[in-house]
């Protein structure tokens, strides 16, 4: 197996920099489903590369998913095309009419 370019790597590991993610303040044995305790407050961490920091802070998992995962506001740019109606076909994946026999 051959091992990965530096550059390669250091490119991956850059994209990644910026990255947000929501812990609970909620004590116990480690992080845990967000689902668990929507009501729980949460600190906002940002991954510098080398470790996650504090970046802010969410009284709660709703509060953290607006941080998180922001809406975009613009309409879309193109309309969505109407899906065209079925036509009757005769392709060769229909079955074979009765036959009379």
């Amino acid at each position: 197996m051959g091992q990965e370019p530096l550059a390669d790597w250091a490119e991956r590991r850059d994209a990644k920099i910026g990255r947000l993610r929501a812990v609970s303040l909620v004590s116990g044995d480690g992080p845990r489903g967000s689902h668990l305790n929507p009501e729980a407050p949460r600190v906002i961490q940002r991954w510098n590369g080398y470790a996650w920091e504090p970046h802010g802070y969410a009284a709660n998992l709703a509060e953290a998913q607006r941080l998180l995962y922001p809406r975009d506001e613009a309409p879309p740019t193109a309309p969505v095309p109407r899906p065209q109606p079925l036509r009757e076909g005769r392709g060769r994946h229909r079955r074979p009419g009765p036959s009379a026999g």
